[in-house]
Order: C-alpha cells, then sequence, then structure tokens
C-alpha cells in the first residue's frame, strides 16, 4: 500500500519518491472541480461521478453542442476553451479547488500533435493552477507513459507526467491500462472492424499483446477517491482490470457481445504497416494508425493494481454482459466513422 507522500504504488517505483513533502490534504469540496476533457468518455464518467458525490463540476469543453448532449443532464458548469489555450485554462481554473486533467489525444492529426496537446497544454495548465492558487491536480497519464520512452504517444504522456510530478502542485497521477466504455476508443474501434470484415478478422501479431482492460466506471471512481483522500496526494496508481487479456481474448469477448462469428486469422504487424499507412493518408478519421500499432507489440498489463490492492474496488469485468453497447455498431456507421473529421 502507498505510503502518504513518499512512494508511487506501481510499476514506476522508487524512481518517483518524493521527500519531506508538506502534509498532503483533501480537495475543497466547496469549490469547483475543473474537468479538462470533460465531454470524452472518461471526462463525462468523470462528471457524472463527482457530481453524484456532492461535488461541484465546472467542465472544460470545445464544442457546446457535443457537451450538452453528454453533460446536459448533470448539474455541471459550461466553459468554452481549448485546454492548449493559457488564457482559457486561467479562466477556468479561478475560483475552482482543484482540477482534473483528462484531456489528450491517443492519435495526432494535422492540426493537433502529441507535443501540443498532450505536453505543452499541461505545463500551461500547471502555470495557470499556480497563478489561480489551485493547490490540487489529478492527472491522467496512462499505463507504460515514459519521457524516455521510444514511443510518441507514451513518451508525450511520459513528459507532461514528470512536468506534473515536479510542478509543486499537490499531484495524484493515474496510469490506466486500456479503458473500455460506451464511445471508448479501442473496444469500439474493433467492434466496426469486426462489421467492416465478414468471415475473417486480422489480428496483428497473432493477438497476443497483452493488455488489463479497465471499465470507465472504475476510473472515474478512483479519480472521486483521489479527490476525498489527503493520502493519494504526491501518489502515482497503475490501473487495470480484472484479469490480464490477449488481443484474441478481447476480440472473442466482443465477438459474443455482438453476436457475431469470425474467424481470427494472425496477420504479422509488419504486413499491417503498409496497409494502415495507405488508411492513414486517405482516410480522415483513420481506425489505427502507425503508431498505435506499434503499441500493440508492448505489454500493457498491470504488475501492482493499485484498483483492488488500495482503492479496494471491485472491477467491473470485460465480459459479454459489460460491452452490450457495441451492439449498436452497424456496418453504416462503421464506415461512416472513417469519414468523420474530428
Amino acid at each position: 500500500m502507498a505510503g502518504r507522500g513518499s512512494y508511487s504504488y506501481g510499476s514506476e517505483g522508487p524512481a518517483t519518491a518524493v521527500a519531506e513533502q508538506p502534509q498532503p490534504y483533501s480537495a475543497d469540496k466547496k469549490k469547483p472541480v475543473l474537468v479538462t476533457g470533460a465531454s470524452g468518455l472518461v471526462g463525462t464518467h468523470t462528471c457524472r461521478e463527482l457530481s453524484k458525490g456532492g461535488w461541484q463540476v465546472r467542465a472544460l469543453i470545445r464544442d457546446p453542442a457535443k457537451a450538452a448532449m453528454a453533460l446536459g443532464q448533470l448539474p455541471v458548469e459550461f466553459r468554452v476553451g481549448d485546454v492548449r489555450d493559457a488564457t482559457a485554462l486561467r479562466s477556468s481554473l479561478n475560483g475552482c479547488g482543484a482540477v482534473v486533467h483528462l484531456a489528450a489525444i491517443a492519435i495526432e492529426r494535422k492540426d493537433e500533435k502529441y507535443t501540443d496537446t498532450n505536453t505543452a497544454a499541461t505545463e500551461r495548465l500547471i502555470s495557470a493552477a499556480r497563478v489561480e492558487s489551485v493547490q490540487r491536480v489529478i492527472f491522467m497519464s496512462q499505463n507504460g507513459a515514459d519521457s524516455r520512452s521510444p514511443y510518441p504517444f507514451l513518451h508525450s504522456k511520459g513528459v507532461a507526467q514528470d512536468s506534473i510530478k515536479t510542478s509543486g502542485l499537490r499531484w495524484t497521477v493515474l496510469r490506466p491500462s486500456v479503458i473500455f466504455g460506451p464511445e471508448d476508443q479501442f473496444v469500439n474501434v474493433l467492434g466496426r472492424l469486426i462489421k467492416l470484415t465478414p468471415g475473417i478478422f486480422p489480428l496483428p501479431g497473432g493477438g497476443k499483446a497483452r493488455f488489463q482492460p479497465i471499465s470507465v466506471d472504475d476510473v472515474s471512481r478512483v479519480v472521486r477517491l483521489c479527490l476525498e483522500k489527503k493520502e493519494t496526494v504526491h501518489q502515482s496508481y497503475d490501473l487495470g482490470g480484472a484479469v490480464p487479456l490477449t488481443l484474441r481474448q478481447m476480440t472473442e469477448r466482443i465477438l459474443a457481445a455482438m453476436v457475431t462469428d469470425r474467424r481470427l486469422i494472425s496477420v504479422p504487424i509488419k504486413a499491417l504497416r503498409p496497409i494502415v499507412a495507405f488508411a492513414e493518408r486517405v482516410l480522415p478519421n483513420p481506425p489505427v494508425t502507425s503508431g498505435l500499432l506499434d503499441l500493440l507489440s508492448l505489454d500493457n498489463t498491470i504488475v501492482n493494481n493499485a484498483l483492488t490492492n488500495y482503492f479496494k474496488v471491485v472491477p467491473i469485468p470485460f465480459a459479454a454482459d459489460e460491452l452490450q453497447y457495441l451492439r449498436r455498431i452497424t456496418v453504416k456507421n462503421a464506415l461512416s466513422s472513417l469519414f468523420e473529421k474530428r
């Protein structure tokens, strides 16, 4: 179990130890909590969880129409702005007691790069939090994030993670494995690809890559607990679901949830590279990029799972009953998703 202000709970070990920290404290419920990336999957569920727990929630959003669809039924205060905009960050943080920083991208686009959205925006958030005297920050990192990583996405999250830990703020870092839930950008992508590949379904590298999928509801619950537990200040927590699963095992459970059959065939990742590269060139919204394809060769499981070992949360299983949202996928909307501009 993580000690107060002294130990990082997870695979990073003593390298993230913090010496002689001031006495940590929980966030002030009398002040709003700013949630960046509030209209995304984790953001929506986090806003719901915090509102249910009696927190005042302020949501930083870019698209008011999208936010109204996702958050319109919640008592949430909207602030329209871009996390890359220092002025918008300062305005949104004014009067807040804490910030939950979720905004990030997994796939780069022409107008949005890892260095801007994942890294520089985090540094601007830190600066804005200092100016506005917002001490408490929960940062959503990623399992495997490391500033020394050769993989651009993991590198960008690692640099941001380092910035948070050296910020002088009262931080908590969360490092989940792949997150699943309605509108997620991993399991739903697999479901759409299944719809578009009748008869057979190719598994990169034979589907041997290992993950530990965690429900978005469990992640949002941990966010709330971190705000409420003063012992979580200056700690990193690795989070995963109940059991590690290979990509093949995950695909089998997805097929069961969708009540469909496919013959799963192994395809070398090397053979998929030119196909993925072509899709990146011609599709506005490719389902997979070359960078994400590389990550399928990495283990994405959790050694010390803080979800169960520290927070004592019983994980929602990655099972057919929990994946019923995949049945909404049709060939038509799977095709249209490839041409959506985001």
